[in-house]
């Protein structure tokens, strides 16, 4: 029994030996010549120009949240959609078809909730 688990053990200790060849050799190997500019911090390309810790307006949380929210729901679709395509005959595919459009019917409805309330809106 325990013999059918050694394919994952090699993969963990391979995978473990790759993250940790990754980690160490670097810090081993790599030139360690500190200086002004190296440790000045750095995001995306630009030296910072605002404090990194000054508080985010709360609409680009609530567009966040509403993007996962209606994201992780049109992940609902796809499995529907893989399924659809084997209901050939009629009547199935109008059982299928009824529970679907009421899911995208609220979906809709939501969405067009959330861009009459300003939500999705990014100006002030």
């Amino acid at each position: 029994m325990a013999i059918a688990y050694l394919p994952l053990l090699i993969l963990l200790v391979v995978g473990a030996g790759f993250a940790a060849i990754a980690i160490i050799l670097p810090s081993l190997l790599g030139p360690r010549r500190a200086n002004k500019q190296k440790l000045e911090p750095y995001e995306s390309g630009i030296i910072p120009f605002h404090d990194a810790r000054r508080p985010f307006p709360v609409k680009y949380y609530l567009v966040a949240m509403l993007f996962i929210l209606f994201d992780i729901e049109v992940i609902f679709l796809y499995p529907w959609a893989a399924v659809i395509r084997d209901l050939r005959d009629n009547a199935s595919l109008t059982i299928a078809l009824l529970p679907m459009g009421f899911f995208l019917l609220v979906l809709i409805v939501g969405l067009a909730y959330e861009w009459k309330k300003g939500a999705l809106d990014w100006g002030e």
